[in-house]
């Protein structure tokens, strides 16, 4: 049995408990629609339900549907293709997972509504349903928490199928990434780095799974920069790039730091590459996610005594709250269909949640860690003016060190990481060693 048969298997399974626990006999997953700006008559790229892709690896069939009965083993794909002479029509080439589906192309959505009958006012509704005719459609209930949230725990544990796909999507921006490494190198202005990574793997803008950071100088410090400044810096000193690729609906993300020249700054890239390094290797199912967070706290308070950012040990550092002002935010995340993939703070698939915690707010990954999660690890530190004002009046801090960092922004690194009963995989190292760029 191949890859996505195996995967299917499991997608059904996973439906049927859900369904089952729920007292739901159906559901119907809908792919999404265009959603027109506000007074404008264009639509935004189309971006397809994560739960609709989970499926089937289509991402570019809008108004197309998915109709799974518990227990059948087997969903019925509506596909949808227009008779359309203002667009080009979507290709869906033949492909494995067409065997394991009962695939209908529809025109109208009406269509699908005929075909299912008696049967759509029984199931479950997941999807958008701003739009006619799908928002007058009768349905057993639309987009029931408990059932999302049972999906969504168990979704975290990727198949065989889908880790192959985010091999492939850090395949793909790691070629990305080597070609605006080149161009920062070559003295290019951010908008053209943004180009040369694009133009590396020939996609448009919105096919990338996020807004890359494309960042030279102290724009590294600003965490979601993409202004993409037309003009090189006079001086070049550094550049951050945090960027990536989908593949069949999966995503990667990567984050590399670099130094224009020898120095400070690349001391520290490196002292930081060896942290997140160290933190790689504490990653085991049992461990719980937010340990390895304070784990990376404590190795960037270190980094921030050895370059005599601030005075004192590492666990001082830590417990005085200076290293939330120069590594804000969290440690990583979940990564799969989606860049910020779900059920981070699940306890168990009856949407049981834990609470944020309030140290470290903005961390969206607090449980165990179980083999086949796939997460980022991320290690930042970055100046960052607005988070240091708090700290103003301490003689802890360095404040000539601060400055001396300010100019190159910050520095942060990147990994994705399949979790091994045995050992971990690292999707981003590998994917960089394959092109002899690791």
């Amino acid at each position: 049995m191949g890859a996505y048969a195996e995967h299917i298997k499991t997608v059904c399974s996973r439906f049927d408990k859900a369904l089952e626990d729920n007292q739901f006999e159906s559901v119907l997953v809908y792919s999404g629609q265009p959603r027109v700006d506000f007074l404008d008559d264009n639509a935004p790229p189309y971006r397809v339900n994560p739960l609709f892709k989970y499926w089937v690896p289509v991402t570019e069939s809008p108004k197309s549907a998915i109709f799974y009965r518990k227990g059948s083993q087997r969903p019925t794909v509506y596909l949808f293709q227009a008779r359309d002479f203002w667009h080009a029509p979507v290709n869906v080439p033949e492909e494995e997972w067409q065997q394991y589906v009962d695939l209908k192309i529809i025109d109208d959505l009406s269509m699908l509504t005929e075909d299912l009958g008696s049967d759509l006012e029984q199931a479950a509704f997941i999807g958008e349903d701003f739009a006619q005719p799908v928002s007058d459609w009768k349905v057993k209930a639309r987009n029931p928490q408990a059932l999302i949230d049972h999906l969504h725990f168990h979704r975290s544990i990727k198949t065989e199928w889908e880790v192959e796909n985010l091999r492939e999507a850090n395949r793909l921006a790691a070629k990305a990434h080597v070609a605006a490494k080149e161009a920062f190198f070559a003295g290019k202005s951010e908008l053209e780095i943004h180009h040369a990574y694009l133009g590396a793997i020939d996609f448009r803008e919105s096919q990338v799974p996020y807004n890359s950071i494309v960042a030279l100088n102290s724009h590294s410090a600003i965490l979601h920069y993409d202004v993409y400044d037309t003009v090189p810096p006079k001086q070049i000193r550094s550049f951050l790039i945090d960027a990536g690729a989908r593949y069949r609906g999966y995503c990667s993300d990567i984050t590399r730091s670099y130094a224009y020249e020898e120095g400070f700054y690349a001391d520290l890239v490196e002292a930081m590459d060896k942290a997140q390094q160290e933190l790689l290797s504490e990653i085991k199912p049992g461990v719980n996610y937010y340990d390895l967070h304070v784990s990376m706290h404590l190795k960037v308070a270190q980094i921030l005594s050895d370059f005599e950012f601030i005075k004192g040990d590492a666990q001082s550092i830590y417990d005085k709250g200076y290293t939330s002002a120069f590594m804000p935010h969290g440690l990583g995340h979940f990564i799969g269909l989606q860049v910020h993939d779900v059920g981070g703070f699940l306890k168990d698939d009856k949407g049981d949640s834990y609470e944020r915690n309030e140290r470290h707010p903005f961390l969206r990954l607090l449980r165990d860690i179980e083999v086949g999660q796939v997460f980022t690890i991320e290690p930042g530190l970055y100046v960052v003016d607005q988070l240091l004002e708090e700290h103003k009046d301490s003689a802890d801090i360095n404040w000539d060190k601060v400055d001396e960092l300010r100019p190159y922004g910050g520095v942060r690194i990147e990994d994705s990481i399949v979790v091994g009963a045995d050992g971990n995989e690292n999707l981003t190292r590998d994917a960089f060693k394959e092109l002899g760029a690791e």
